[in-house]
């Protein structure tokens, strides 16, 4: 899944993120509601956690943009006000999901990922295929009963083309669905990053290349 977190708590927004990643999401970071206008307006995200009063743009306005252009990004608010007025008037706005501060962080990793499956098409949480058994939400993975130890770069890219099903990924799209907002779009993470994930997937090589179309299984 791919998060925004807004909040001009920048250490807070910054903690969330990195526990985010820790749990194998893409997590970007926005500490203004006019800079996340903007990365909402360029980026599909599947879940926004979003604080209601961050600067530049209300998050009240921020959520009301997001919910009249019809995504199918998840609103979370994430804030201290926390009265049942203020509830009500934020799920109004179009949030889906509203946890006050302070807030348990399993909770909200619970919320992420239950919006986070109503964002998209329902997709099995253990992909069985090709001799690989990948559990997305554990974050464990095999080849024909051998357990990988893969970085969460690594299962991250497995994990899309497993689900592309013989489908070629280019580099682009795995960037976007793998790395974060602030990824060089010329760097060379994707090829160096497949390098390592085939030298630990082991023989015979399952990943087939094709210039100008990308990589699939």
């Amino acid at each position: 899944m791919r998060i925004l977190v807004v909040d001009d708590e920048t250490a807070l927004a910054d903690l969330i993120a990195r526990g985010l990643a820790r749990q194998g999401m893409v997590a970007d970071v926005a500490y203004r509601g006019d800079d996340a206008d903007e990365l909402l307006a360029v980026n599909d995200y599947d879940v926004v956690v979003l604080d209601r009063d961050v600067p530049g743009l209300h998050g009240d306005v921020v959520a009301r943009r997001l919910a009249a252009r019809g995504v199918l990004t998840r609103i979370l608010m994430l804030t201290a006000a926390t009265t049942l007025a203020d509830r009500v008037h934020g799920l109004e706005l179009g949030a889906d999901d509203y946890l006050a501060k302070p807030f348990e962080y399993p909770e909200l990793v619970a919320r992420v990922r239950a919006l986070g499956r109503r964002s998209v098409a329902p997709v099995a949480p253990v992909l069985d295929r090709a001799g690989f058994v990948l559990d997305s939400n554990r974050r464990t993975v095999t080849r024909d009963g051998r357990p990988l130890d893969l970085t969460s770069k690594e299962l991250g890219v497995l994990e899309v083309l497993l689900r592309a099903d013989g489908r070629y990924v280019s580099a682009e799209e795995l960037l976007e669905k793998v790395w974060d907002v602030h990824t060089d779009p010329f760097t060379s993470a994707v090829r160096v990053t497949m390098s390592k994930l085939r030298r630990k997937l082991g023989a015979p090589d399952p990943i087939r290349t094709v210039p100008g179309q990308g990589y699939a299984l």
